[in-house]
């Protein structure tokens, strides 16, 4: 959950509910193959449910990612090819954003894209710093995402409860 209050810390409400009526949401079962390393990829996903497995294309375990992870964000931000696979460990539930349609809204709303390019910045931030930290250690939370931390996590059930469809 720590990664999704970064991304919904720095976006708006009106962003969440452009992000769950532009997506949609995707069941994945145990072994499910969301991306395949070295094949295209036309969404961003932002996980709701379950946990994904993260593995190179020599078959070793890279990462898990879970509750509030965003996957596919490296290609996203660099337009390269993905160079990990990610598969669904067990039951995952994912919103799937399609990149043209984010592309879009950027070109439409450039407060938008600012927002969402920063939120993206300190979530791979927040990837790259954990990754050097000894293991099992945590790093501290961003001094401005404490400032936000209450309603990121108000704005995360809500973008659950949209995708169920218990709001509008």
């Amino acid at each position: 959950m720590r990664k999704a209050l970064y991304i919904l810390g720095d976006l708006e409400d009106s962003d969440i509910l452009w992000l769950s009526r532009h997506g949609s949401v995707r069941s994945l079962a145990p072994g499910d193959v969301l991306i395949k390393a070295e094949q295209a990829i036309g969404e961003l996903f932002f996980v709701t449910d379950g946990t994904l497995a993260v593995t190179s294309p020599a078959g070793a375990h890279v990462a898990d990612l879970a509750l509030g992870d965003v996957v596919g964000e490296m290609s996203f931000v660099e337009k390269a090819l993905p160079s990990a696979t990610v598969t669904a460990r067990d039951h995952v539930r994912v919103l799937a954003v399609p990149r043209a349609a984010i592309l879009a809204e950027f070109a439409a709303d450039s407060g938008f894209a600012a927002r969402f390019y920063r939120a993206l910045a300190v979530f791979l931030s927040d990837r790259l710093r954990s990754l050097s930290t000894p293991a099992g250690g945590q790093t501290e939370l961003d001094e401005g995402l404490l400032d936000t931390l209450s309603e990121a996590g108000d704005r995360f059930v809500r973008l659950i409860a949209l995708l169920e469809g218990r709001e509008h």
